[in-house]
């Protein structure tokens, strides 16, 4: 069986070991967790609600949902074209706030690196 790793070249180097108990229990990453939280399960929620309300219109309400906007396009086809825009929004926010989310990331690794040292 050949040797995995070509003579001469050292073993990459390991990634340092950081105890991840104490870095989750900083007040820095329940900060992070919480602010994701806040942003995903509303953002999850909303999308979800906004996803069942179009079958739901249109099982309860046809009469309206069947209403010609434009020529043969109704108000259920606009709905369901709004919800890939619905999506692209969702996607758009969550992005922005990701930024976010990775800055704090960023100093809490940074943090836990230099104490690791």
């Amino acid at each position: 069986m050949p040797d995995p790793m070509p003579p001469g070249d050292a073993p990459p180097a390991a990634a340092p070991e950081h105890d991840w108990t104490a870095i989750e229990s900083t007040p820095a990453f329940r900060e992070l967790v919480a602010s994701k939280r806040r942003f995903i399960v509303p953002a999850t929620v909303f999308f979800i609600v906004y996803y069942f309300a179009l079958p739901v219109l249109v099982g309860y309400f046809p009469g309206v949902m069947s209403r010609d906007v434009v020529g043969k396009v109704n108000v259920a086809y606009l709905f369901a074209l709004s919800q890939f825009l619905m999506a692209w929004a969702v996607m758009a926010l969550y992005v922005r706030r990701a930024r976010d989310f990775d800055a704090q990331e960023h100093a809490i690794v940074e943090r836990a690196a230099g104490r690791a040292s």
